[in-house]
């Protein structure tokens, strides 16, 4: 009886041990993750909308790697559209994109930062990423959100509007 009683105690502590185990790790399933940056690092284009004369319909095309610490590193950067706000060159990108990967459904999540400074005007870019990882590839990257004009005069001072920016594919 004494060893049948002693095995039950051990049996019975391991599954609650088991038990705190699985469900420490259970609280949630979402992690900032190397694989998403890498994911998330290529070829994007961007639409914006709103704004005011030479600061309206303004888009452009970017390739940046997303680094380890979020900060990005951007190899390209060209406007599509252009004008008085800014100019076909001298163009100084700098940006951040923080992704958060849910394991169970590979959902990347996460926030995006841009900033392009030409010719006095500073546009700023914020927004939130979604797309889904496979692998190495992040697949329906879409970047949603506001954007601004600084510096500058007239409508390139002030203006402002909502973006749409999707990955592109292969490289820029």
């Amino acid at each position: 009886m004494l060893i049948q009683g002693s095995i039950t105690k051990v049996v019975a502590g391991l599954l609650l041990l088991a038990l705190t185990m699985v469900s420490g790790c259970g609280g949630s399933n979402t992690r900032t993750v190397a694989t998403a940056q890498l994911a998330a690092s290529g070829g994007w284009s961007a639409q914006l909308l709103g704004g005011a004369g030479e600061a309206s319909g303004l888009s452009f095309t970017t390739q940046f790697t997303v680094n380890g610490d979020g900060s990005l590193s951007v190899t390209y950067f060209q406007f599509l559209t252009e004008g008085l706000c800014f100019t076909a060159t001298g163009q100084s990108p700098t940006g951040t994109m923080d992704l958060t990967l849910n394991d169970a459904t590979e959902q990347v999540t996460g926030t995006f930062a841009f900033t392009v400074q030409s010719s006095g005007t500073t546009l700023t870019l914020n927004g939130t990423v979604t797309g889904t990882e496979s692998g190495t590839t992040l697949t329906g990257g879409t970047v949603i959100g506001t954007w601004t004009l600084a510096g500058g005069s007239g409508a390139c001072a002030g203006s402002s509007g909502t973006f749409t920016m999707t990955e592109t594919s292969g490289t820029t």
